[in-house]
This record gives C-alpha cells, sequence and structure tokens, in this order.
C-alpha cells in the first residue's frame, strides 16, 4: 500500500485507511517510519555535489573587491595566484570522516577542490593585490591604478558663436 491517505466510505461510515491495515501492517508502517523522507533533495543518489563558492565582485573609486563564503575552509587550503590578467583562486574543504555506522538521512554539503578564474581589467594594480581569510568569507582587494582612477572632468561654457563669420578684407 502507497504512502497517500485516503478515507473511503462505507454507506455512512467513515473508514481510517489505518484501521484497515490490520496490527501487523500497522506495526510495520510504524517501524519503518523515516521523519526525515520529506526534506530529502530531488537529487539523483549517484549524482555528486561540487564544491562551487559563490563570488561577490565589486567595483569602487579605488579598487576592485572579491568577496566569497568559505566555511570551513582554511587559510592553508586557499591558494590565490596573478597570471597576466588574471586572477586564479583555488581551494579545497576536505570532507568530515564518518563512521560505517552513521546513518545519513540527507546530505547537501558539499566538500572538494574548487577554481575560479577572473580576467581583471587594465586598470588593476597587479603589485599590490591583498587578500584575507575571516570567520569564512574570503576577501581580496585587486587596487586600481592611480592613473586609472576615475576624475571628474569640469564642463565650462564656451563664449558664444557668432552666426555671421567676420568679413573678410580684400
Amino acid at each position: 500500500m502507497g504512502d497517500i491517505a485516503v478515507t473511503r466510505r462505507e454507506g455512512e461510515r467513515r473508514v481510517d485507511p489505518i484501521e484497515s491495515l490490520g496490527p501487523l501492517r500497522v506495526m510495520r508502517r510504524l517501524l519503518t517510519f523515516e521523519p526525515f523522507r520529506d526534506i530529502t533533495p530531488f537529487i539523483a543518489p549517484d549524482e555528486t555535489l561540487r564544491l562551487a563558492p559563490p563570488f561577490e565582485i565589486r567595483e569602487t573609486k579605488e579598487a576592485y573587491e572579491f568577496c566569497a563564503d568559505l566555511p570551513g575552509v582554511s587559510e592553508e587550503d586557499v591558494e590565490i595566484s596573478m597570471t597576466g590578467n588574471r586572477l586564479i583562486i583555488s581551494g579545497k574543504r576536505e570532507a568530515e570522516t564518518s563512521e560505517a555506522s552513521d546513518t545519513y538521512f540527507t546530505t547537501e554539503r558539499t566538500y572538494g577542490s574548487f577554481v575560479r578564474a577572473f580576467t581583471l581589467p587594465d586598470a588593476s594594480d597587479m603589485d599590490r593585490v591583498s587578500a584575507s581569510l575571516a570567520d569564512g568569507v574570503l576577501s581580496v582587494t585587486v587596487p586600481r591604478k592611480p592613473e586609472a582612477r576615475p576624475t571628474r572632468i569640469e564642463v565650462k561654457s564656451a563664449p558664444a558663436i557668432d552666426a555671421d563669420p567676420p568679413e573678410s578684407k580684400s
């Protein structure tokens, strides 16, 4: 019998589907009850979840700022490098050890290695890149070159141009 509860009517009397199962079937359903069945994700068992941290990239007047959530990743497991105008951020999060007797109802946390590469604008100062990892958040700052920072240009009014050009003397 499926898991869908249906109430059927016999004459005027309502019959509960649990009552119609009989005592042995009721016990079997109670013993195989799984409280987390309804919260398991709709992912095929053979699919593997990969670690792919989301990044937030922001441009300010002074720098380009990259932020990523890396909970459970230590400083030793993160590597940041520059190749030309490419910023490469890689890292890994190791899976926790578990006992063979442990029963998991769902596993949604991701583990493994990741690599992200970003092409930086020519205005980037590649020699002054800084990074920090605090409270599971990676912050990478790529300063802008001073000559590439935006500057405000004042607009001045020009003298009015005469519609009639001055007559030339011949």
